[in-house]
């Protein structure tokens, strides 16, 4: 599982059937800063998720890649490789909040 910050959307009019009506997202994958550890930034990395837990552009979601992108109910028959199955409300390092969603 991997925290990660929805960057933009992508449309695609052509494609398998199994996939049409699939909410798709581009996303960057976060990590805790390893200087200050006081915040999230990004990796630089980008992939490409689809949502089943209705995210938005800007959010903070959690994502799983590989064969657990099939796990949910909604994936298991999907041609995915990244889904997204979380909105983060908020992370913890210590005694400190780093994230919040407000």
């Amino acid at each position: 599982m991997f925290i990660a910050k929805v960057t933009g959307s992508l449309v695609s009019t052509q494609k398998v059937d199994s996939m049409k009506g699939q909410k798709l997202f581009v996303v960057e994958p976060m990590r805790i800063n390893e200087k200050s550890k006081s915040e999230l930034t990004g990796t630089g990395r980008t992939f490409i998720a689809v949502d089943v837990v209705g995210a938005g552009e800007g959010e903070t979601v959690l994502i799983v890649q590989g064969s657990s992108a099939r796990f949910c109910d909604e994936t298991k028959k999907l041609p995915v490789d990244c889904t997204i199955i979380g909105i983060v409300d908020a992370v913890n390092v210590g005694d400190a909040t780093i994230f919040k969603n407000e």
